[in-house]
């Protein structure tokens, strides 16, 4: 009497010994095939992944392009055109050149850090933390002027580092992929030659010379508390070669060095001519890096920053797009906001227009509507908590101008006096 060998099968994919490389047994008569051990080390590879952070670059450099990171700007970011293009392509070429680090190639791409240029209030922030928000990546956000060179009071540079870390939940491998924000950089500079100091130039060009090393990419140690180093604590240590800096500043006076170069503030003679604002306005647009050196940058910063973005005032049209196009429109916050105490808010064409020139006259951008905003409705969201009875809020020209209440409508249609009275008749 014959027998005939035992065919075992994968437990997982039931393929059978001939249709294998390998059979791997087990306890129990349990077996598991070559393909299947791959297919479990590739998944558990994506959940690594996926802890640390790395996922999100992989998926951005194999499903996003500079137009795709340009449509996902325009949902948030209103105007400031050729800067989001330009933009678009250094954050694209930077998480490229991430990719490509482990790649057997001769050639060694360096980091483009970036520089944007703008008057306040024209969107510097916002587009850093929107291109955050694509990328899926930890920001840090800060200010220069908190910072000074290190053994004076004020913040060390690395205690940026240290922010980033904190914005990745502690997780240093995601914060070596992040972006750090810096604003106010123009507020740094150096000290005039021609009026020169007899002290230390801590906060200015102490501060670019400090912040030189993180810039290009160094192994940098971070005091895991903040505060100042001391050479018995530990530190946390975290590589900058991959992390993007965009840094931002208004650049006071920027465009008179520039004027001064390009000839442009000739008024005497036969080639004389007028400046129109729109001329004006391009001046940035034609900054060089010799630029920002007179303006007070040294040399070595301008050089660790080659991708210079230049963006415009806003105007009148862009104020009033800002508060009802983007997904995080100001005007649909404060809907969003009054309609949790179920009363509907209401905003006029004109209104909307009124708080646009209102800013402009301010001279504060998109950053001051809110302001405007919110102190038209601030009576509003003190007392509608309080009064079930409410149910709409109009808000016109002559709201946002100061010239009148806002118009508050009971819940059977009668005009609501905010101090509680209900006029029927109106």
């Amino acid at each position: 009497m014959s027998f005939s060998p035992i065919k075992h099968r994968c437990n997982f994919c039931a393929r059978s010994h001939e249709e294998v490389e390998r059979l791997i047994a087990g306890p129990e008569h349990i077996h598991i095939c070559n393909f299947c051990v791959d297919l479990c080390h590739s998944l558990l590879q994506k959940e690594e992944a996926k802890d640390t952070g790395l996922d999100s670059q992989l998926d951005f450099e194999l499903s996003f392009s500079p137009r795709q990171i340009l449509q996902r700007l325009d949902e948030y970011v209103i105007g400031q055109q050729d800067a989001k293009r330009v933009l678009s392509v250094a954050v694209y070429n930077h998480y490229k050149r991430i990719q490509a680090a482990d790649d057997p190639i001769d050639v060694e791409l360096d980091k483009s850090n970036i520089l944007l240029l703008g008057p306040t209030g024209c969107g510097k922030t916002l587009l850093a933390q929107t291109l955050a928000r694509i990328l899926d990546v930890p920001i840090c956000i800060t200010d220069a002027t908190a910072l000074t060179e290190a053994g004076y009071v004020g913040e060390d540079v690395e205690n940026i580092l240290l922010r980033l870390i904190q914005a990745a939940d502690g997780n240093i491998e995601r914060a070596e992929r992040g972006i750090i924000y810096i604003d106010e950089i123009d507020k740094i500079s150096r000290k005039s030659n021609s009026n020169p100091s007899i002290t230390r130039d801590v906060s200015g060009e102490g501060v670019q010379q400090a912040l030189l090393k993180i810039i290009e990419g160094a192994l940098a140690n971070v005091p895991p508390q903040g505060g100042r180093k001391h050479p018995h604590q530990e530190f946390l240590q975290i590589d900058t070669r991959n992390i993007l800096f965009i840094v931002g500043g208004t650049f006071s006076g920027l465009d008179e060095v520039i004027r001064q170069r390009i000839g442009a503030n000739s008024s005497i003679g036969f080639g004389s001519r007028k400046e129109t604002p729109e001329a004006q306005d391009d001046l940035l647009g034609l900054v060089s890096p010799e630029d920002l050196v007179q303006h007070g940058m040294i040399p070595e910063m301008v050089g660790r920053l080659p991708v210079l973005v230049a963006l415009k005032p806003l105007e009148l049209d862009d104020l009033v797009r800002i508060m009802i196009e983007p997904k995080n429109a100001l005007i649909r916050q404060y809907e969003h906001l009054l309609s949790l105490d179920n009363v509907e808010l209401v905003f006029e064409d004109a209104a909307m227009r009124a708080a646009a020139e209102l800013a402009l006259e301010r001279d504060t951008g998109a950053r001051g509507l809110r302001s405007i905003i919110e102190s038209c409705l601030l009576n509003v969201m003190f007392e509608a908590p309080s009064h079930d009875e409410i149910n709409k809020v109009v808000i016109s020209e002559n709201v946002i101008r100061g010239e009148e209440p806002p118009k508050v409508y009971s819940r059977d249609g009668g005009l609501f006096d905010l101090s509680g009275k209900i006029d029927t008749a109106a």
